[in-house]
């Protein structure tokens, strides 16, 4: 009777042996177990980084990067980058403000900055797939133009307009402790990793980043999806700035400057391959809490706030690093 229990015991002991060993194989989870280790690092030498108030403050801190980083992440799966998502992010706060200044509605306001991200994404996926500009070139291109218009429109001077009480909900607010912009960001999360993982059109993504000629030949429009990722991109960017008018009421010239290398960062460190075909919503939000986590660390530490940058800089090299032996070693399926 032992005997037989012993057998019966082997085969279900192996199974999660192996489920257990192929998670080390599952790039979010690897992501994930990083950024636990840092938090418990950081917990380690000072008390108040596990408090609800601090820890709502890192989420709300890097939600906006997060939810710029679930458009990214699509676009570099299909092998491209945006570079432009920084001035979607500020020109769309900066127009949402100057409806607001106008006497327009909140509806309005929010429809005409988000406006600014579609006409971004159009511009950006028809330079790329009608004339064929490469990604960088192109968005590069409309980063630049971006950026200008927003220092010609405020001569450098910030837009404070008054705003409805209700639209302030969207960066101010809370949903019981968590706050608005952290629960946009998860509900993002979890609709854009389905769309992903459930349908076509996700499918026809990670299609078109594998191997973009043998998806044609399979009937995959890749120039659509490639249009329609970088619209989603700058729309979800120009959202983000939306967010970001409504939490401080104010739009700067500067707004956006340079958040397009810590989204794209957030992507990288998530798994996201810059070659194309591989990544994931879910571990692009990851890469973006783990980046916040560091950034919290470094403030609760005392460490010299100029580190962060380099310190950040540090995790993607070692993140990519270790995606890339990581892939080699397991001959390019991992």
């Amino acid at each position: 009777m032992s005997g037989q229990k012993t057998t019966e015991a082997t085969p279900a002991s192996s199974s999660l042996w192996r489920e257990l060993a192929q998670l080390r194989h599952v790039r979010e989870i690897n992501v994930l177990a990083a950024m636990l280790i840092v938090g418990a690092l950081i917990s380690f030498y000072t008390p108040y980084f596990l408090t609800t108030n601090n820890l709502m403050g890192v989420f709300r801190a890097f939600s906006l990067t997060a939810i710029m980083s679930i458009g990214m992440v699509m676009v570099i799966i299909t092998g491209g980058i945006d570079l432009s998502v920084g001035s979607a992010m500020g020109l769309a706060s900066l127009v949402t403000a100057l409806c607001f200044d106008a006497g327009y509605g909140t509806g309005f306001s929010i429809a005409a900055g988000l406006g600014v991200g579609v006409t971004f994404g159009l511009v950006n996926g028809l330079l790329i797939t009608a004339i064929g500009l490469p990604p960088f070139i192109a968005t590069l291109g409309t980063l630049s133009i971006g950026r200008g218009l927003m220092y010609m429109i405020t001569h450098g001077v910030p837009v404070t307009p008054d705003t409805p009480e209700v639209f302030s909900v969207l960066g101010q607010g809370y949903v019981g402790p968590v706050p608005v912009p952290v629960v946009i960001m998860l509900v993002l999360m979890v609709v854009f990793a389905l769309v992903m993982r459930r349908t076509r059109f996700g499918r026809h993504v990670y299609a078109t980043g594998g191997n973009e000629h043998a998806a044609r030949l399979s009937g995959v429009k890749t120039g659509r999806v490639k249009l329609a990722v970088y619209v989603l991109s700058s729309t979800i960017a120009s959202l983000a700035g939306i967010i970001g008018f409504s939490r401080y009421l104010s739009a700067e010239p500067a707004s956006g400057f340079g958040s397009e290398l810590d989204v794209i960062a957030a992507a990288a460190i998530g798994g996201a391959s810059l070659a194309g075909g591989v990544g994931s919503v879910t571990g692009a939000v990851i890469g973006a809490a783990l980046v916040g986590v560091i950034a919290n660390g470094v403030v609760l530490l005392n460490i010299n706030t100029y580190a962060q940058q380099a310190i950040t800089g540090g995790v993607i090299l070692i993140a990519v690093s270790l995606d890339v032996l990581r892939s080699k070693l397991t001959g390019g399926n991992g």
